[in-house]
């Protein structure tokens, strides 16, 4: 490789790691937790709830959503999900179907008597922090856009870095770490030795996590192109003042889904659904297709089924790219070796600022003495 070619890609490495190895270093820690998201949650709050009635029948969808509305008076449904593991349901208000975020109000109820379950202690509001700051540093979809511009030069950065390794350790063998020399240089030896066995992994959770902050304007691209030709026919129509049967949709859609399970609901008006429909999303049973979902469209006037629609690639992706980015599909073992690796791209990181730093160090001028040349 040319001595320009090096310094052009040199360059290039530089300024990407320097642009974005400080949001990175906090997208790495906030990360850490988060992973063991799950495990943390248990840890915090114990299975103490029982259900009221737990070999009693479960309530149909909608006296809990009349329930749960009545808890909320004068907001509208925006989300249902539904709880793995316990019969419990949880409804999301808020003021109008598109309200943001921080308008919403979560609730969950048990499906056998509809009674209110409590929520999670403090250490779960402690882990909304850390998904929120690290999902958009509160700044919304702007702030989102902003650490998928920053992941984007982190990829770029390893990328310029695994191309210069070749180069700067042609003389050294493969894990060669100089320590008998300068700090800096057994720096830059460890530097370059932990960056290039994680790569692989850096990419990919790299990629995933700028595939996870274009989350909005993929579900907007799926909402405008794809389901135009469900959306066409109620161009003109007001959205239902009233709305049809919500237990009956749901088990209208499970029966034109055999093989797939209930995930969640979005309701007419929400970033998930259409003005018109309720859009009930379903998922496989393996491991692997439990995170590809498909959405059925029940019409919210009259109750009839509109039609199932294969998400389109790029949303799919979206669905896998959740659980590869926190390592969350292969049990606490990988989410242990996903935590590893996060744990040595800090490392990464933080020895490639140090190495920054003391190479400018390196190049000012002492008190007293002229600058530093070579040769």
């Amino acid at each position: 490789m040319k001595s320009s070619t090096i310094r052009a890609w040199s360059q290039v490495h530089t300024w990407t790691s320097l642009v974005c190895t400080g949001f990175l270093l906090m997208l790495c820690l906030t990360g850490l937790p988060l992973i063991f998201h799950d495990e943390i949650d248990d840890a915090l709050n114990p299975a103490t709830w029982e259900a009221a009635h737990p070999d009693g029948p479960l309530l149909d969808l909608d006296a809990l959503l009349a329930g749960a509305l009545a808890q909320r008076p004068g907001e509208v449904p925006i989300f249902m999900s539904f709880d793995i593991d316990r019969p419990v349901v949880n409804v999301t208000t808020g003021p109008t179907a598109d309200a943001p975020g921080s308008a919403m109000h979560f609730a969950s109820f048990d499906r056998t008597s509809g009674n209110l379950v409590p929520p999670a202690d403090v250490g779960g509001a402690v882990m909304d922090f850390l998904l929120q700051l690290h999902t958009d540093m509160f700044l919304g979809l702007p702030g989102m856009l902003f650490l998928g511009a920053m992941g984007t030069l982190f990829v770029a950065a390893i990328v310029s870095g695994v191309v210069l390794y070749a180069p700067f350790m042609r003389k050294l063998e493969f894990g060669t770490v100089r320590r008998g020399q300068s700090t800096r240089l057994k720096w830059l030896d460890y530097h370059n030795l932990l960056g290039v066995v994680t790569v692989a992994w850096v990419i990919v959770v790299g990629l995933t996590g700028v595939m996870n902050t274009l989350a909005t304007p993929i579900i907007d691209n799926w909402k405008t192109h794809e389901l135009a030709d469900l959306v066409a026919p109620y161009a003109d129509a007001p959205q239902p003042a009233v709305y049809a049967s919500l237990d009956v949709a749901v088990n209208r859609a499970v029966a034109e889904a055999p093989g797939m399970e209930l995930q969640f609901v979005a309701f007419p008006g929400s970033g998930f659904s259409t003005d018109y429909h309720y859009a009930i999303f379903l998922h496989g049973q393996t491991p692997l297709t439990e995170h590809i979902i498909a959405p059925a469209l029940v019409s919210a006037d009259d109750g009839s089924f509109a039609g199932m629609r294969e998400m389109p690639w790029y949303v799919k992706a979206l669905s896998l790219s959740g659980p590869l980015h926190f390592g969350d599909y292969g049990g606490l073992f990988l989410k242990m070796v996903w935590a590893l690796l996060d744990v040595i791209t800090i490392i990464v990181l933080a020895s490639g600022l140090y190495l920054w730093v003391a190479r400018v160090r390196a190049k000012r001028p002492v008190a007293g003495r002229g600058p530093v040349t070579s040769g």
